[in-house]
């Protein structure tokens, strides 16, 4: 007995228009072949996953591969297409933006491309800024830069403003490129136009430096990000060991999962202790990270630690009150690089064990540069399967890359949603083999000291 697939896309409505793509049917006829809705990527590629629904008659959870198809909704002629940038800042942004541009202007003959500016806020009256005309002339070389060529800023997804202005716009396919609040906005404005029964296609483009969005390998930013945050550990690693007792703290991007920080320690191979928002530690105790710092530096006289951004803030909000959010409504965090340097700072300094601190955040390094190769190459990918995507009509859906081939994911199934490390992974025991830190750096029940 079948049952309706988790993760079924939404579309406008029957597809009519021949693609003007031109490509094959038939495998092993040298041409490229169009994909069917029907073909599909399973989300859990594990033979024990698979033998547990078969068991149950029942089809696994699967995902639309994307790609083109042979017929599509719209014609590309005679539609208007814009693309809005939010969030932070993140390496690849110009290079989606390029992407889009290149595969609606030059394989479907799509010509009104348009750039919304700063964001969501680009589409508000009332702040008025004018949308930029996107042509294959003014985007061929913004790929090689960082940043974004529309400008990018939080808030402002009222959706019913921006409904407004897409009709006003006569906008046919809407590419929302962004993290969990911009596909979060995204979803409300599919809504919004369903209300209104606009043919308007939504597709979302992953947009996260953090890595933490789910049902996806990886959003794109994130490998070029590890890639730098390499550098910054190369030189914390050389200044701790310039110095006796010399200890290098790299602060890296992970407001909730710590991905950068993983693969960042994973690639250089020099770090000693990763803190992660996802694995809870002591600082004091016996078995707190400073007791295992001092250990270390009795030892070898050196060490490097990266810590992700979203760690310990436990240890600086009593009164929840006092939390501060961002226009897009995520919390502030309070800087727990500047606290580890200081309590270490402090701890050594009580034992009587002088120690020399260098302190590196590399982040807004990170996010305003170009990307590396193959996160460029990832980027053009997810531009060209957004088209695609749009063109075919399919709405309310993000591209995303799931075992390795594209697919299409319905935001819904996002939204509100965080992709984490576990501590039983993989990635995170790959960590502890390579850092050779404890697999456990909390006290027993009763004994932890709160940080002063």
């Amino acid at each position: 007995m079948a049952v309706k697939n988790w993760f079924t896309v939404s579309t406008l409505g029957k597809r009519t228009v021949s693609s003007p793509l031109k490509l094959g049917n038939h495998p092993g006829d040298t041409t490229y072949d169009y994909l069917n809705d029907s073909d599909k990527v399973l989300y859990d590629i594990t033979l024990k996953g698979f033998n547990l629904y078969r068991a149950k008659h029942v089809e696994p959870p699967c995902f639309e591969m994307a790609g083109p198809r042979e017929h599509i909704y719209f014609d590309p002629t005679k539609i208007r297409v814009a693309i809005v940038t939010c969030g932070g800042l993140c390496p690849g942004l110009n290079n989606v933006i390029r992407a889009i541009v290149m595969e609606s202007y030059h394989r479907y003959g799509a010509k009104s491309i348009y750039g919304i500016r700063y964001g969501y806020h680009g589409f508000l009256p009332q702040e008025g800024y004018e949308p930029i005309m996107l042509t294959p002339d003014l985007v061929r070389d913004i790929h090689l830069e960082g940043g974004s060529i529309l400008g990018s800023s939080r808030g402002g997804s009222d959706q019913v403003e921006i409904v407004n202005a897409l009709e006003r716009l006569n906008i046919n396919i809407l590419f929302t490129i962004g993290g969990d609040g911009t596909q979060r906005g995204a979803h409300a404005i599919y809504q919004e136009a369903q209300k209104r029964k606009l043919k308007l296609s939504v597709v979302g483009i992953p947009k996260t430096i953090d890595n933490d969005i789910v049902y996806v390998d990886r959003s794109f930013g994130f490998e070029t990000a590890f890639s730098i945050a390499v550098q910054a550990i190369e030189a914390a690693s050389t200044e701790a060991q310039g110095a006796k007792n010399g200890i290098g703290i790299v602060k890296l991007m992970g407001r909730q999962s710590g991905y950068i920080a993983a693969n960042a320690a994973l690639a250089v191979n020099l770090v000693n202790f990763v803190l992660i928002p996802e694995v809870k530690f002591d600082l004091s105790g016996e078995n707190g990270l400073l007791e295992h710092l001092e250990k270390r530096l009795r030892k070898r006289h050196h060490a490097v630690i990266v810590v992700a951004e979203g760690v310990g803030q436990e240890w600086f909000v009593a009164d929840r009150r006092n939390v501060r959010t961002d226009a897009s409504g995520n919390k502030k965090l309070a800087d727990i690089g500047i606290f580890l340097k200081d309590m270490i700072s402090r701890h050594f300094k009580d034992i009587g064990l002088p120690a020399e601190i260098k302190y590196i955040d590399p982040s807004y390094i990170i996010r305003s540069a170009p990307t590396v190769p193959n996160d460029a190459i990832f980027c053009a990918q997810l531009g060209q399967n957004a088209v695609h995507a749009g063109m075919a009509g399919k709405t309310d859906v993000l591209i995303g890359r799931c075992n390795g081939i594209f697919t299409h994911i319905p935001l819904e199934a996002i939204i509100n949603k965080k992709n984490f490390i576990s501590p039983e992974s993989t990635l995170w025991w790959n960590v502890l083999e390579t850092t050779g830190q404890p697999m456990n750096m909390t006290n027993p029940a009763g004994t932890k000291k709160k940080p002063k």
